[in-house]
């Protein structure tokens, strides 16, 4: 007898062709489901390994707040770093960066690691700025930064003056006790240490710090470049008198870095002027 037209020889292993047919199918989609998954399941892990902005600030100022030792200051720098390549946008992160850099610039004793620190603090000064102009806190440590790199660089010296002037007037206009009125410490500083031919003022000078220690009495770095300049104006008893007055300070909360420092630059001062 004849087989149907469309029936094997042997039923069975047509069956068994099917029954493979099937499930290389079902491996198949299996697999590529779970690659999928899998891909899934990397790109929830990679978002969830992005810390919001405000985590990284927060770690950040609290390694500020021991940054008499560098390593917290550059450890800090790569918390905020990290956050801003997430969010380019954010005030806070530009601002802080900016800040960081300054600190470590004015501090650190490597040539390059200065250089790059003043730069990176310029860059993130000016988005700062371009962020929110009307907030202080760009302003200034985009001046400082400028400040930072004309004190160690002749041809920035040269071309920054006006910069940083610009800055720290605008931080004035905005809040003047900004700082514990630091701005104008700033000027005062500049005034002070400029050549003439670019604008140096000695009599400028003291008078920009006098009127931010009126604003600021407890800004122990104001106080003893006030001193600094009442001694470059041949004012010695003046100056005395504002390193008797930084000696018997006690640090202000928070500034107990910048309180030492001030200390340090007052007790030099004190043997010049023995």
């Amino acid at each position: 007898m004849k087989r149907p037209y469309n029936s094997a020889p042997n039923g069975s292993n047509s069956d068994e062709n099917g029954r493979k047919t099937g499930l290389l199918i079902l491996v198949i989609v299996v697999a590529a489901l779970g690659v999928s998954c899998q891909k899934a399941g990397t790109v929830s892990a990679d978002r969830a390994a992005v810390r919001p902005a405000t985590e990284a600030i927060a770690e950040a100022d609290h390694l500020y707040a021991g940054r008499a030792d560098l390593v917290n200051v550059r450890r800090g720098v790569v918390a905020l770093r990290q956050a801003q390549a997430e969010d380019q946008a954010n005030y806070e992160l530009a601002w802080r960066l900016a800040k960081f850099n300054y600190y470590l610039g004015a501090h650190t004793p490597e040539p390059t690691e200065q250089d790059k620190a003043f730069h990176n603090g310029i860059e993130n000064g000016k988005l700062a700025v371009k962020l929110q102009d009307g907030k202080p806190d760009g302003h200034f440590w985009l001046g400082a930064n400028y400040g930072g790199s004309a004190k160690v660089s002749v041809l920035s010296g040269l071309s920054e003056f006006d910069d940083i002037k610009g800055e720290m007037e605008t931080v004035i206009k905005l809040n003047e006790g900004y700082q514990s009125a630091s701005a104008y410490m700033v000027l005062g500083q500049l005034y002070l240490e400029a050549p003439r031919f670019l604008g140096g003022d000695t009599q400028k000078s003291i008078q920009y710090l006098e009127k931010g220690l009126r604003l600021g009495p407890d800004n122990a770095l104001l106080r003893v470049h006030l001193a600094e300049a009442y001694a470059e104006a041949h004012r010695n008893d003046d100056a005395r008198k504002q390193i008797e007055a930084l000696l018997a300070m006690k640090p202000d909360p928070g500034y107990e870095p910048e309180h030492e420092e001030a200390l340090a630059e007052a007790r030099k001062l004190q043997e010049k002027l023995k």
